[in-house]
């Protein structure tokens, strides 16, 4: 299994936000996209997920011997939750693992085991919007086990989380990195993802390091 970008470029109505950025992840590696505001991380994760254009660039998934467009691997959850408020957990998580569920692909945890793996068990009857910010956070997260994507694309994914969530949090990425999945977060904060690689945005230029 790989994914690969390969010199993206992409702008913001008429600015230029970066460019000619190119990268490639195997199983079980991670990706780390830091830089100040306004330097093209959000974007840059859209673009991975198919959510914006590409001004120049490709991005490609292959696994299990055959490509198929990198969308349909990726799991993306960017500063929203995108949880309808008014409905309950339970009816939230029903829509993700059926929206992005893809027939043979892995084996996802039910609506009970993705609350509890998230520490939430016991909750999912209420509405989602009765949750508290860390708790919505939490529940965002457990989008991601309902339905099987080898690729999580997470946008500074530990907004209003506390110190213990920041370790769930962890946990999870390592369990689907040890999986073979592969994970590209952007963050302004450590993640506990041990040996990730180092994506820098710096607006028209970026720089790789890896750890």
């Amino acid at each position: 299994m790989r994914f690969e970008a390969e010199t993206l470029s992409a702008r913001r109505g008429e600015e230029l936000l970066f460019r000619d950025i190119s990268f490639a992840l195997g199983q079980g590696e991670a990706l780390l996209v830091t830089g100040p505001n306004g330097s093209g991380k959000s974007t840059l994760l859209r673009v991975l997920a198919a959510l914006l254009p590409t001004e120049s660039g490709t991005v490609r998934f292959a696994g299990e011997g055959e490509a198929r467009p990198a969308r349909e691997a990726c799991h993306y959850l960017g500063h929203r939750n995108a949880m309808k408020r008014e409905l309950t957990v339970e009816e939230n998580l029903v829509f993700w693992a059926r929206f992005m569920a893809k027939e043979g692909a892995g084996k996802p945890l039910s609506i009970d085991e993705a609350a509890r793996a998230v520490g939430l068990g016991g909750i999912t009857h209420l509405p989602f919007g009765y949750l508290s910010a860390g708790q919505q956070r939490r529940m965002a997260f457990a989008k991601l086990l309902v339905a099987h994507r080898p690729v999580w694309i997470l946008d500074e994914p530990t907004a209003a989380l506390d110190v213990k969530a920041d370790a769930m949090f962890a946990g999870l990425c390592q369990a689907h990195l040890a999986d073979g999945g592969i994970v590209i977060a952007a963050t302004h904060q450590p993640l506990g993802i041990e040996n990730a690689q180092s994506l820098v945005m710096k607006g028209f230029e970026y720089e790789e390091v890896f750890a």
